[in-house]
C-alpha cells in the first residue's frame, strides 16, 4: 500500500490509440452504452484494445506514472481500513443503503445485508439472490426496496431472463420485509413500464411513496412503449406492504411527437442522450425538492404533492454533457451537483483526449425562490488524475459529507476510484481526498472500481463493483466535523437534513 501526501501527477498523454478512438467514439455519439430498458444481468463484456494500447498501459505502470495492476494508491488523509471480498453473490456489486449498524449492498445478483457496527470488521448477516439488475437498493423503516432493470420470466427471485419483446416478460420494484436482517422476506412486487432502473424513496409516516426511474423505450416492447417522458410512482402502505401498487406516472416532459418534451439528442444534439425518461432523482423532503438527472435534461422539481411532481425549472448542456445520471443538493439548498455518465459507464474517458469538462460533474447555483427557482450553471469538476484506457472511468454516485458552512462530497469514479472535493466556491471546486486501485487489466477495457461511495456515521462505504466493499476513513481537518453527525439511516437519493 502506497500513502501519498499529495495526488501523485498521471501522465498527461495516456493517449487513445486509433482502435481505441473508434470505439470511443462510438459510445460517445450513440446512446450510453447502459442505456437500454434490458441490460441483461451482467455487466458488458470486457473489449480487447490495440496492443500499442495495452504496451502504453505497461509502460505507464513501469514508469511509476500510475499506479500497479490491483496497486492501491490514497492520499495521506485516506485510510483503508477494511475489504470484504464478494461471496456468494457473484455478480456486478451495485447501490449502497444504511440503517442503524447495517449496511445494505445491491448486486446484480440480489442483495448482502453486513452488520458495520465495528467498520474495520464488517460481518455478512444475510445474502439474498434474486437476481435482476442492477438491483438499486433502498431501506425505510422494516422494508427493503429493490429495482428489476431486465426483462424476467416473472417476478419471482427464481426467474430467468427473457426477452423484452414478450408480453409476459417482467420488469420493475420488489418488496422485502427485513424486520429479520438474516432472513429478510419477499413481500410485493409492482411491475413498472420500462422496469426500474433506479429509484428513490419519498417517506411519510403511513406510506413509502416509490419513484422509478427507467427509460429508452422501443415500439417493439411491450411494456415499454413511446414515449416514455415520466417516471413512475408506486405507493407503499408501511403496515400492508402486499398493497404496493402503481398510482401514477406524472409526465415531466410534456411535448407533441412521439418522444414527448425532452431533449432530442442526435442528429440535433450530437453526442447528447436523447431523453426518454430518467435516469436518477434525489429528493429532499425537507424542502418537498427533487432534482432529476433525465438523460439529455437537468430538472428541479417539487413535490409538495408526492404524486404529482411539478417541474420548476429544467437545464440542459449540448457541448459537455453526454447523459444526465445523477444530482446532489449542498445542505443550504442553493447548489445542485449533476453527473454526466459519458459513455454510459462502458469506456475510459478520464484521459487528457477527452478532457477535464466532459465525463464531469456540473455544479448549478439554485437562484430565486418557490416556484421561481432557476438553475445557473457555475463550473465542471473532475479528477485530475487520468486514468489508463484499459480503465472504465465515469462520474458515478456520491453523498455530502456533512460539515455546517461547507459544501463536500464523496463520489464513486469507477476505476478512477473514490474521490472527496470541496465545492464550496461553486465556481472553483477542488480534490481534497482520493482512494483508487491500479488497472484491473491491462489487455483489454474492463467495467470495474467504485460504483457507489457515501459517508455514513464518520465512514466512507464503497462498493467496488469487482472488488467487494471497502471501508475508508477520511482524517481531515475539513472533514471532521462530519463525525458528530450520526444518521439512524440513509439512503442517499431522498437526502436528509443532516442538521435538523
Amino acid at each position: 500500500m502506497i500513502l501519498l501526501n499529495e495526488p501523485r501527477p498521471r501522465r498527461r498523454r495516456l493517449g487513445v490509440t486509433a482502435a481505441a478512438t473508434g470505439l470511443l467514439a462510438a459510445l460517445l455519439t450513440a446512446a450510453p452504452a447502459a442505456a437500454t430498458p434490458d441490460p441483461g444481468d451482467a455487466p458488458a463484456a470486457p473489449r480487447k484494445i490495440s496492443e500499442s494500447a495495452q504496451a502504453e498501459a505497461r509502460a505507464a505502470i513501469a514508469a511509476g506514472e500510475i499506479p500497479g495492476q490491483d496497486e492501491i494508491v490514497h492520499t495521506a488523509n485516506i485510510e483503508h481500513v477494511a475489504n470484504v471480498p464478494k461471496d456468494l453473490l457473484r455478480g456486478t456489486n451495485s447501490d449502497l443503503a444504511f440503517q442503524g449498524r447495517y449496511a445494505f449492498a445491491g448486486n446484480y445478483d440480489g442483495f448482502r445485508i453486513f452488520d458495520i457496527s465495528d467498520p474495520k470488521a464488517p460481518k455478512t448477516v444475510a445474502q439474498v439472490l434474486c437476481p435482476g439488475s442492477q438491483n438499486d437498493i433502498s431501506v425505510s423503516g422494516n422494508l427493503l426496496f429493490l429495482s428489476t432493470d431486465s426483462s424476467r420470466s416473472d417476478s419471482s427471485c427464481n426467474s430467468t431472463t427473457q426477452p423484452a419483446t414478450e408480453k409476459s416478460s417482467w420488469e420493475g420494484m420488489k418488496v422485502f420485509d427485513i424486520t429479520d436482517k438474516a432472513n429478510p422476506k419477499y413481500v410485493a412486487a409492482v411491475e413498472t413500464a420500462c422496469g426500474s432502473h433506479t429509484h428513490t424513496l419519498v417517506p411519510e409516516r403511513r406510506n413509502v411513496y416509490v419513484y422509478v426511474s427507467s427509460y429508452a423505450p422501443n415500439a417493439a416492447y411491450p411494456d415499454c412503449q413511446p414515449p416514455h417522458d415520466g417516471i413512475s410512482v408506486i405507493k407503499v402502505p408501511r403496515k400492508a406492504p402486499e398493497k404496493a401498487a402503481l398510482v401514477g406516472f406524472p409526465v415531466l416532459f410534456p411535448g407533441e411527437g412521439p418522444d414527448g418534451g425532452g431533449n432530442p439528442g442526435a442528429p440535433t444534439n450530437p453526442g447528447v442522450s436523447k431523453t426518454t425518461g430518467c435516469h436518477d432523482i434525489t429528493v429532499l423532503p425537507s424542502e418537498d425538492l427533487a432534482a432529476g438527472a433525465c438523460m439529455g435534461d437537468g430538472i428541479l422539481f417539487s413535490i409538495e404533492d408526492p404524486e404529482n411532481p411539478k417541474v420548476i425549472d429544467r437545464v440542459q448542456d449540448n457541448v459537455n454533457f453526454a447523459f444526465w445520471h445523477s444530482a446532489t443538493f449542498n445542505q443550504k439548498v442553493n447548489k445542485v451537483v449533476f453527473t454526466d455518465e459519458l459513455g454510459g459507464g462502458g469506456a475510459a474517458t478520464c484521459n487528457a483526449e477527452i478532457g477535464p469538462n466532459r465525463g464531469a460533474n456540473g455544479i448549478y447555483d439554485i437562484t430565486g425562490k418557490g416556484d421561481h427557482r432557476k438553475l445557473v450553471f457555475r463550473s465542471y469538476f473532475k479528477i485530475p488524475r487520468h486514468q489508463a484506457d484499459t480503465e472504465v472511468c465515469v462520474a458515478h454516485n456520491s453523498s455530502l459529507i456533512p460539515v455546517k458552512g461547507k459544501d463536500l462530497m464523496v463520489q464513486a469514479w469507477y476505476q478512477g476510484g473514490v474521490s472527496v472535493w470541496d465545492f464550496t466556491d461553486s465556481s472553483r471546486p477542488k480534490e481534497i481526498a482520493y482512494f483508487e486501485r491500479g488497472p484491473l487489466t491491462t489487455d483489454r477495457v474492463t467495467t470495474a472500481g467504485s460504483w457507489s461511495a457515501y459517508y455514513y456515521n464518520g465512514y466512507i462505504y464503497s462498493n467496488d463493483i469487482a472488488k467487494g466493499l471497502d471501508v475508508l476513513k477520511i482524517n481531515d481537518r475539513r472533514t471532521d466535523p462530519a463525525e458528530r453527525v450520526r444518521l439512524r439511516e440513509l439512503n442517499v437519493q431522498t437526502q436528509p437534513d443532516y442538521f435538523d
